[in-house]
């Protein structure tokens, strides 16, 4: 599959699909480094839904704009602007929907990442069944250095890496590299660069294509098996967060980030 995007970035951000030969290619980004709004997150979760429901589609490519970072996580501008607890839980709610999206779909779905991802970002690639990274693709949950936490996509990460690798990745925000991420099982392949990344997620996704849909379905409910509670808690997890985030010590903290 190309790595160029299928339609020019709005300002606002995008989310483009693209289906060819059984592939739906789901490409989302924003001119901030990829960053994650609410309206980036609604049609990220829309797209990958849809998709998942498409009869002739047997394999979701996921991918971001551009050849900078994969995504840097939730948009700040958007975290500056929430003034009440309800905001704040339904624009958490937009990462529970693409998790909840990627790991209810019944299609396997491969993620390409060409660059650094940070905070909700690492949720999306925990989501992802398969996830192919180039050696740069760096990683870091940065939420408790602006007073909050990595409460939504926390479940999904655990879940990958173990609760000892997830504990300390939230606690001490540094970046992990890309070796880090393979080892730990966020990244299942590393390519060296971009040519190579894309040769590797388009063989996985036409090998896919190929294989029996019913099989591939029962292998996600396996891989997924035991997360039914997933739509609860992480509504919880988003009310935690939307409370946070009013917090003086985070406000003034996202104040100075944007600044």
């Amino acid at each position: 599959m190309p790595p160029s995007p299928h339609d020019e970035l709005a300002p606002a951000g995008t989310v483009s699909s693209r289906a060819q030969d059984g592939i739906i290619d789901i490409c989302f980004g924003h001119p901030k480094s990829n960053s994650l709004p609410s309206s980036v997150l609604r049609s990220l979760a829309d797209a990958i839904a849809t998709a998942g429901s498409q009869a002739d589609a047997r394999v979701i490519v996921l991918r971001s704009y551009g050849s900078g970072a994969f995504c840097a996580g939730a948009s700040f501008d958007e975290l500056a602007a929430i003034r009440d607890a309800p905001a704040g839980k339904e624009f958490f709610m937009g990462f529970a929907r693409v998790i909840l999206a990627m790991t209810q779909n019944p299609k396997p779905i491969i993620t390409r990442v060409q660059g650094r991802v940070v905070g909700g970002g690492v949720g999306i690639v925990a989501a992802s069944d398969y996830a192919i990274a180039t050696s740069n693709a760096s990683l870091r949950l940065s939420e408790l250095a602006v007073g909050i936490g990595p409460f939504v996509v926390g479940p999904v990460i655990e879940r990958k890496i173990g609760p000892g690798a997830f504990g300390a990745m939230a606690i001490d925000a540094d970046w992990r590299d890309a070796n880090w991420g393979e080892q730990h099982g966020l990244y299942a392949r590393l390519a060296d660069d971009t040519a190579s990344l894309d040769t590797n997620v388009g063989e996985l996704a036409s090998k896919l294509v190929a294989a029996n849909p019913e099989a591939m379905a029962r292998i996600k409910r396996i891989a997924w098996s035991d997360t039914d509670n997933w739509p609860r808690l992480l509504e919880e997890r988003a009310a935690m967060s939307g409370t946070l985030v009013l917090s003086d010590y985070t406000r003034n903290a996202i104040a100075a980030f944007v600044k």
